[in-house]
Order: C-alpha cells, then structure tokens, then sequence
C-alpha cells in the first residue's frame, strides 16, 4: 500500500469529499439544485491535500421551487444562456463514477461528505439522489463532517470567512456563494484543521 492510500486508515475506511452546493432555498426536498462542486481529499506523507475539483451548474428540476431571495444571494442568473447547466440526472452519475474510482484506488469503502454546516449539503445530495433514483451512491447516507463544528473548535469561529481568516487563509468575500469557492476555502479548511492537529501530536495518537 502506497502512502497516498493511508487515507483509508485515517477515517476508518472513509474518503473525505468536500461539498458545497447552492440552491434555490432551503428544502431540499422542493428547492432546486442550482450548482455543486466536490473536491476529494487525499493524503500525501500523513498530510492531508486536495484532489481535482468537480464543478457543475445544474439545471433545475421539474417542478423545483426556486426563491428570488436564494438568487439574489448567490448571484446565480438561472436562465443565462452561458451557464450550460446540466440536469441532475446527468451529473450525479459522472461525479459518482470519479468517487468510485478512488475509492477503488485508495482501499476505502465509502465516502463522507465534508461540509460547512454539513447537514445542508447532505440533505440535497440526498434528495437529488432519490430524484434520480440513483441506487448506489458512494456517499453515507446520514454521517458528515462539518467544518462549522471543526473550526468552531480550533478557531472560536463557526462562519467560513471568518474561521478562513483565524486560520490564516486568504478569503474573497465577493467570491463567496459560489460552490467552486467556497469548495475550495472549506476543503482548505478541512486541511488545515487536520493538519494542525496532527502537527501538534493528536495524529497518529500515542500508543500506550
């Protein structure tokens, strides 16, 4: 076993995969999936780093519900004829398979979705998942990490610009609301949580 494949150790058989959606609200059960990236994370000589990133704009579903206020939020122009949004049905599968495949290559068994207030993320992949009748997806159904939680704790800080900043890492406000971004920062985040820990002794623990 390579020492990138140490990840599968790390998390009892997990793969990290940071998540970040945006969304026409707050149902995911009624609201549209309007973009979502995902960037695995892997390990490199017991440091955990970032994967490619997968970014998608997603075309919303029949019947989604879609707030003004989400859209004045996020910035998302639904109907903008350069955003090439694709349906759900399409995307989840693509993503799924390139999941899968590193699951394959780094001995784990299932991945976990990393999130910044995780709960949220989770509940549309879910739904999406049962909208497209998707089966076998590579994700837990119920478990994630949070980086609110994380950083809550390593930082005193619980909102992502500002748990970015105790952390030392640069942060764009005008890019925020951006799944790419903000993907990316909290995958950073991610990181660098661990990393700190592990730097200070807390991984791998002491034997006794």
């Amino acid at each position: 076993m390579t020492h990138r494949s140490n990840i599968s150790q790390r998390f009892r058989g997990f793969l990290p995969v940071v998540i970040d959606v945006e969304t026409g609200g707050f149902n995911a059960k009624t609201d549209a999936l309007l973009e979502l990236a995902a960037v695995p994370i892997l390990m490199d000589h017991g440091q955990l780093i970032q994967g490619n990133t997968y970014h998608y704009h997603v075309e919303p579903f029949h019947g989604a519900n879609i707030e003004q206020a989400a859209l004045d939020f996020t910035g998302i122009e639904v109907d903008h004829p350069f955003r090439e949004a694709e349906h759900e049905r399409d995307i989840l599968p693509e993503l799924f398979s390139e999941i899968n495949l590193l699951l394959k290559a780094h001995h784990c068994s299932r991945a976990i979705l990393v999130g910044h207030n995780a709960w949220f993320d989770l509940s549309f992949i879910n739904a999406a998942i049962e909208r497209c009748r998707i089966k076998n997806s590579p994700f837990h159904k119920f478990s994630s990490f949070d980086t609110a939680t994380l950083a809550g704790m390593a930082y005193g800080q619980t909102v992502l610009a500002k748990a970015c900043k105790m952390a030392q890492i640069d942060f764009d406000t005008s890019e925020a609301h951006s799944a790419l971004y903000d993907t990316q920062k909290t995958a950073d985040l991610f990181c660098k949580i661990h990393n700190q820990w592990s730097a200070m002794g807390g991984w791998p623990p002491a034997k006794t």
